[in-house]
């Protein structure tokens, strides 16, 4: 039997901080797939960005993710894992336990943005392509990195695509959140109405945690705040089901918490492998003008159908808190280098609204209408500051429709960028 992939393993050095070239070096993984039957061709490299921030590229299988079959009929794929994830040079609750102060592992965090993983992407186009222009395929957060590369190194690109991840180019961290509570909570009401009996159990299981001290198997505690967070699954396709089957074994005979509910909520919940999701969360949306200061934590307060009493229970969605690096094993070791990431003023700009307006290279869009994750209104504003932009609107699929479509979102997305739709 023939293998679905032809894969090539590269490992790139790379400076932490590509203004201090001469300074310390960390290591950058990506994967190169291509179509067994193709693999002597000369064929375009498409580099795809994976969302987060601080998640892996995906690893290829039969079907798996649902894109890339698409992608390979007339691509090279290069599968990169960001600093900081994968194979590249970690950074993990371990990693992290190891720097001397809060300041020195603020420091070195801060060196793990967009603009940092686009020089990379620069370094590595440099050496792998003969320093031939590529295209990219941005998933979520990928979307936000395709956007400072076109405001940093356009001449890097053929084509960009961008599935549900055109940021605000102006936006700040506590315009994001105003929008993002309003969505989360049409969501979880949306899946309440769908499974009417786990408003009661999410409750019940709410009202047990105020009166019982729970443990999670690595010894967290399990409180009704970060029972909450299991609420970012509901962005997803199959996000409800996946959530109602989680609570469908949640309670034995008894009404106490099963065992296989409470390590399932332990390994959604742990960060255990992104650390960096939550670390690097706000700092999205920091560029200078002013720190993030906790923003979605200073929205929660001012928000009564967000409190833990209110009925329904309100889940909550991508929002990262300051709590959970006191309170999660995986982010301990950051909670003082988060403090000062929350604090920091001086955050440089990610993107370059003059020459994204006079941007030429072909970029098309995929907009999910209910995306729970990123504010379809604000993407649509930014669709029109960006040059060369074509944008497709469609509630046809969640957050996650370019794996589940298979290959159809990634075939008209490149039917728009070449003017063929």
């Amino acid at each position: 039997m023939n293998p679905a992939y032809t894969t090539v393993d590269h490992v790139f050095t790379v400076p932490l901080d590509h203004s201090a070239p001469q300074g310390e070096d960390i290591q950058v993984f990506a994967r190169e797939v291509v179509d067994p039957a193709r693999a002597g061709e000369r064929l375009p490299w498409l580099l795809y960005l994976q969302g987060g921030p601080g998640g892996k590229s995906p690893r290829p299988s039969a079907g798996s993710p649902g894109w890339l079959d698409q992608a390979l009929t007339t691509h090279r794929v290069l599968l990169l894992d960001q600093r900081g994830t994968g194979r590249s040079t970690p950074v993990t609750a371990r990693a992290a336990a190891r720097f001397a102060s809060p300041a020195q592992l603020a420091g070195y965090l801060g060196h793990f943005r967009a603009d940092s993983i686009v020089a990379d992407a620069e370094l590595i186009r440099r050496q792998l392509c003969e320093d031939e222009p590529w295209e990219t395929l941005g998933q979520s957060y990928g979307g936000f990195l395709t956007l400072t590369y076109l405001s940093r190194a356009p001449e890097g690109l053929r084509a960009c695509y961008v599935t549900g991840g055109l940021p605000g180019l102006t936006a700040s961290a506590d315009d994001v959140y105003a929008r993002t509570y309003p969505r989360v909570r049409d969501r979880v009401l949306d899946f309440y109405a769908r499974y009417p009996d786990d408003a009661a159990r999410l409750r019940r299981i709410a009202d047990l945690l105020a009166t019982t001290e729970v443990r999670l198997p690595d010894g967290d505690r399990l409180t009704t705040r970060r029972l909450r967070t299991l609420g970012l699954a509901l962005g997803m396709g199959d996000g409800f089901e996946r959530l109602h089957w989680l609570l469908d074994e949640s309670l034995d005979t008894d009404g106490e918490l099963t065992d296989t509910f409470l390590h399932q909520v332990r390994n959604l919940t742990g960060f255990t492998d992104n650390p960096l999701y939550a670390v690097l969360q706000e700092t999205l949306y920091g560029q200078g003008a002013g720190p993030t200061d906790w923003a979605a934590s200073r929205a929660l307060d001012g928000l009564a159908a967000f409190t833990e009493e209110a009925d329904p229970l309100l889940l909550t969605g991508e929002m990262i808190y300051p709590w959970m690096f006191r309170e999660i094993t995986g982010l301990r070791p950051f909670a003082d280098a988060a403090d000062l990431l929350a604090a920091r003023a001086d955050w440089p700009p990610l993107y370059d609204p003059h020459r994204l307006a006079a941007n030429q290279v072909p970029l098309a869009a995929i907009v999910y209408h209910d995306d729970m994750y990123v504010d379809a209104g604000l993407s649509l504003r930014t669709a029109r500051e960006v040059g060369a932009t074509r944008v497709w609107v469609t509630n046809e699929w969640e957050h996650d429709g370019v794996s589940a479509s298979g290959g159809r979102v990634l075939s008209r997305l490149m039917d728009l960028a070449a003017g063929r739709a």
